[in-house]
């Protein structure tokens, strides 16, 4: 396989998952953390390895390295590999995702973004959503009417934060994830709720439909609900780790075990919470987002703009949401007829928030 992020925690679930079914890895690409990668290259022993940035290749040790977004390009175009992991964060991820389409390669996809701003462009024959939540409703498809589905959210970092409280908080606070650990953007993106406003665009793309919505589940165990018209309705559990849809994604058939199952008599309860706008403002435009989905690319641009604003301490935790749904006001009517669009809106929204 060819690994885009590495060092992230969905590389690091990939790897683990390599190790598990010894799978070849070809390709490492990762960004700053060159120890963390020094370790990945000495046990996977990969062809060759990508970074971000020149001055750090000489800190790796690997004799085929090189830096950038051309570089990945290439190395997808030039690897025999069959299967490209794209964890990458943003709409950095955009390009290789289309590069390994292009390729004819397998993409087993945890980049977001990539269907979030350029769906309608992303021919879905060979890619497998890597989420937990998508996985879960994939895992729970039957052929039955379905009349809607849900997905679940762990509700961030300030799911129980007082109200009044929100305006002041601080990048630190913001960072503390309830349920578990991942990378800053991500964690920041689920404490404004726009992660799963992402997540509802991943699928109304995957699974063609609009009648989708969220729900909290504060344990992180429930991952998506499917309605039947019959009036029942079925439900994903599984301990929360990544190691599960990225298995099914690479290897399509899984036959072992991966996690352990979950005990329900040790969980003893589970607590579901509506998604309230007066927490999540940006849950405001969750119905705008879904009945029109070229506003993926508006969505994400200005959050991308917004939590770099906040990680560099220059707006406060709420302003996030503010801008992203003031650049929704300001582009709503973007219709994008290309690819080329997709990239030129993108410049448009980022100069636009960036004012």
């Amino acid at each position: 396989m060819i690994l885009l992020g590495s060092t992230g925690s969905i590389g690091v679930n990939t790897l683990n998952i390599a190790r598990k079914f010894n799978l070849n890895v070809e390709v490492l690409v990762a960004g700053r953390n060159i120890d963390l990668l020094n370790q990945q290259i000495q046990e996977f022993k990969p062809k060759k390895v990508v970074i971000d940035r020149a001055e750090d290749i000489k800190l790796v040790l690997h004799d085929n390295v090189s830096f950038g977004e051309a570089a990945i390009l290439e190395a997808i175009e030039n690897s025999t590999s069959k299967t490209v992991v794209n964890a990458l964060v943003g709409f950095l991820g955009l390009k290789p995702t289309l590069k390994a389409i292009e390729c004819g390669k397998k993409i087993a996809l945890a980049n977001k973004e990539s269907l979030v701003v350029a769906g309608k462009f992303i021919d879905q024959k060979n890619l497998r959503p890597i989420d937990s939540e998508h996985f879960g409703l994939w895992y729970l498809l039957q052929d039955k009417k379905i009349d809607s589905m849900m997905i679940t959210a762990s509700g961030g970092s300030f799911r129980d934060y007082p109200l009044e409280k929100l305006s002041n908080v601080s990048i630190k606070e913001a960072l503390a994830h309830p349920n578990w650990s991942m990378g800053n953007k991500i964690t920041i993106d689920s404490a404004t709720m726009t992660n799963k406003l992402f997540e509802l665009v991943e699928a109304a793309w995957l699974f063609d439909t609009k009648k989708l919505d969220a729900i909290i589940e504060t344990k992180s165990l429930i991952h998506a609900f499917i309605n039947f018209v019959d009036g029942s309705t079925t439900a994903h559990i599984a301990n929360a780790s990544m190691q599960l849809p990225i298995s099914y994604a690479i290897l399509e058939k899984v036959d072992e075990e991966i996690l352990k199952p979950v005990d329900l008599v040790e969980v003893a309860n589970l607590e579901f919470r509506k998604i309230e706008t007066s927490r999540y403002p940006i849950w405001e435009i969750k119905d705008e987002i879904l009945n029109n989905l070229d506003l993926g690319v508006v969505l994400n641009a200005a959050n991308e703009v917004a939590v770099s604003k906040f990680l560099n301490s220059e707006i406060g935790f709420l302003d996030i949401s503010k801008i992203t749904m003031d650049a929704i006001n300001k582009f709503n009517n973007v219709k994008a007829s290309s690819i080329d669009e997709i990239f030129q809106i993108d410049k448009e929204v980022r100069k636009y928030c960036e004012l």
